[in-house]
């Protein structure tokens, strides 16, 4: 059975759980990857840097990035460590505390909010050092809270592995089949080079071109220049709309990305390709991303070079194959993508809840 908490909990600064202090500098020349040697994580602002062979402290911690985008992000560390002078650590506890249940609480305080607003965002030790957080003394209920907390950053940490491991074998898995490297089975006719202009029909993007004054944060998305996708235009067939996918293809980038339709864009660089008779446009696309893009006259530009780059390419059976094959592979992708949303979710609140006191952990008999 269990008990009510009848405890209260404290609203305490940072600075009256710990003492915080710059970690020291490193030369770069002494990180590497993590091996025999080499077995002591470098902690700096963007969290594990490298490893080196020595440690500069030898306890579990808490880590925190002093500098940059991801200054304010919480980092715990189990063991020996050594820390940059761009993360701050706990360098002293000033009571009894539960190194996990500090590391979450922390993380709840959302430091990344109360950082400097200079060009380097920055978080300084006495930013730190009043930042109150909400804290019970009880060491058993920081434990059961660094638990249930635990449980669920464990799911989100094994979910997003999973994520890097399915992009990794996706990516190695498009550079053999766009490429003829490896063919699926029951495909074997030989594939032929043919020019990107041959492939790809050209349009300039006029009729979807708005100016700044045209747009807001909600409506149809306006597509900047350095952010190139493919989209989805409409035709009407007796009444029916049907969506037509493209590529927009940015001059001076040559970035691509999915979306739907309807859609405007920004710059007149964003040039919008469509498939010719007998070509799959999804396979195109991602073939497209194994290119490399010469800059000619330092100018990037699609008509007057990219349609003359020469491509080996099957016949539109195995593109429409292939491209099955990607389609599938992101499928895998984005509903792992889905599940950690979920966790993530169910994470924040978590964190609202236990991190602050407003649920409680029923209180164990016996324990002290």
């Amino acid at each position: 059975m269990s008990a009510a908490r009848a405890d209260q909990w404290l609203s305490l600064a940072i600075s009256d759980i710990a003492v915080f202090g710059s970690g020291d500098l490193i030369s770069v020349a002494k990180l590497s990857a993590r091996s025999g040697s080499h077995p002591v994580p470098v902690y700096g602002g963007n969290g594990i840097a490298g490893y080196t062979s020595s440690a500069m402290i030898d306890q579990p911690t808490v880590i925190l990035g002093r500098v940059g985008q991801k200054c304010g992000v919480v980092y715990r560390n189990a063991g020996p460590a050594w820390i940059t002078d761009n993360a701050l650590y706990a360098r002293r506890f000033k009571r009894p505390l539960d190194v996990q249940f500090l590391t979450f609480a922390l993380e709840a305080a959302r430091l990344n909010d109360v950082k400097n607003r200079n060009d380097l965002p920055l978080i300084t030790q006495s930013i730190l050092n009043d930042v109150k957080i909400a804290w019970p003394d009880s060491l058993t209920e920081q434990r059961q809270i660094s638990r249930a907390m635990a449980d669920i950053a464990d799911l989100i940490a094994s979910l997003e592995r999973m994520i890097t491991k399915k992009q990794w074998i996706k990516q190695g898995m498009m550079q053999e089949l766009l490429t003829g490297r490896t063919r699926l089975p029951g495909f074997t006719k030989q594939w032929e080079p043919k020019r990107l202009g041959d492939l790809l029909a050209y349009e300039q993007p006029g009729r979807y071109l708005v100016s700044s004054t045209e747009y807001g944060d909600v409506g149809t998305p306006v597509l900047t220049a350095g952010k190139t996708f493919i989209l989805g235009r409409t035709t009407e067939r007796n009444g029916i709309h049907y969506a037509v996918p493209v590529v927009i293809f940015d001059d001076f980038t040559t970035a691509s990305k999915f979306v739907t339709f309807p859609f405007k864009v920004k710059s007149s660089a964003m040039k919008i390709l469509s498939a010719r008779l007998g070509v799959n446009i999804r396979y195109m696309y991602e073939r497209m991303q194994l290119i490399d893009y010469p800059v000619v006259d330092h100018k990037r530009r699609w008509i007057a070079e990219y349609s003359k780059i020469e491509v080996e390419v099957p016949d539109d059976a195995e593109q429409r194959a292939i491209a099955s094959v990607i389609d599938d592979a992101d499928a895998e992708i984005h509903a792992l993508e889905a599940r950690i949303a979920k966790a993530r979710a169910k994470k924040a609140g978590m964190m609202h809840e236990l991190l602050t006191g407003r649920t409680r952990l029923p209180a164990k008999e016996g324990a002290a």
